[in-house]
């Protein structure tokens, strides 16, 4: 079977790989799959991996065959969560599968699932209905960080939050946070991503030079509460910490790899600040992310800019950067 796999920095193939088989696990054939950033700085070689590396951890798919007495049927539409747990660790004990000190992260740490078909047990599996569209589907992974990133904070109604960077995972972030009532300010240079985020439930957009006054006028100078960095930049995550009100709090979504500039120390002392850094995600917070999906609380489709198939992998890496883009995804099935 076919698969997209790095075999060296910048280097992406698509190659013949054995099928795969098991009698005690699901086999899942994949339909849809996601490019993450974490996926581009494994190709960038920002993120270190053991080449030849089966790349993707967002997909969604449907049960090939299963186990005796399986809980999914064949032909079931599913989402896979993409940790790898061992179950036994005290993190695991503890219902933080995702820190796992044993564990780690499809197409990072072990083989992933720009492939045709996977294997997956069954604790690792969501249902996922017919109610929720084609395209739609292709964001519940990310949709499930974001929810497990909400949980990290207190969300107060009608006070003011901020998101910078208008990306896949900043407008699903807008999204939660207008659901839980909060007035949110969109941050980003894009102008057509600040008009998405006003559809996503923004109450107002800026750009990053103009985000301070915005904020001060809706916060009468103090500040907002909460701002998420969800760009991955040491830049930005210090534009977060000037951005925040005194004895706020930053959500840094991003994945920031690498740093060197500094950030503004002395403002985390003055303001007294509290800073999260949300990891992945756990079974449950995908499971509601389906729910969010499938109730309609959230919109996904608009995110999705580019759909393309595994032959047209290098493409679909390339667009990932380009300005026009949002969600890439490649069509599997």
């Amino acid at each position: 079977m076919r698969a997209v796999r790095v075999v060296a920095p910048d280097v992406v193939e698509i190659a013949d790989v054995p099928e795969p088989s098991s009698v005690d696990l699901y086999e899942v054939g994949v339909d849809l799959v996601g490019i993450c950033g974490t996926d581009t700085k494994i190709v960038s070689g920002d993120v270190s991996v053991r080449y030849p590396r089966i790349l993707g951890h967002e997909m969604v798919g449907r049960v090939h065959s299963a186990p005796p007495g399986a809980h999914f049927a064949e032909g079931t539409r599913v989402l896979v969560d993409p940790g790898v747990a061992c179950g036994w660790c005290d993190l695991c004990t503890f219902g933080r599968t995702h820190l796992c000190r044993n564990g780690g992260l499809l197409g990072r740490d072990v083989d992933g699932v720009f492939t045709e078909r996977v294997l997956v047990p069954a604790n690792r599996l969501v249902a996922v209905p017919a109610s929720i569209s084609h395209h739609a589907s292709g964001l519940l992974q990310v949709l499930g960080t974001c929810v497990h990133a909400m949980r990290r904070v207190v969300v107060q109604p009608g006070r003011v939050s901020a998101v910078l960077g208008l990306g896949v995972a900043g407008q699903l972030l807008i999204q939660l946070l207008a659901l839980r009532g909060a007035r949110v300010v969109g941050i980003t240079r894009s102008e057509w991503k600040r008009e998405l985020a006003k559809q996503c439930g923004a109450s107002a957009v800026a750009e990053p030079g103009g985000a301070g006054a915005v904020l001060d006028d809706l916060t009468d100078g103090r500040g907002p509460e909460l701002v998420v960095e969800a760009v991955g930049t040491e830049t930005t995550l210090a534009r977060a910490i000037e951005l925040v009100g005194i004895g706020g709090e930053i959500l840094a979504y991003g994945t920031i790899t690498d740093g060197s500039a500094g950030l503004p120390y002395y403002q985390l002392y003055h303001k007294e600040l509290t800073i999260r850094s949300p990891r992945a995600a756990v079974i449950g917070d995908y499971a509601d992310a389906v729910s969010l999906a499938a109730g309609g609380a959230v919109s996904l489709e608009p995110m999705v800019t580019h759909e393309l198939g595994l032959e047209d992998a290098r493409t679909a890496f390339e667009l990932v950067h380009h300005p026009s883009a949002l969600k890439v995804l490649m069509n599997l099935s």
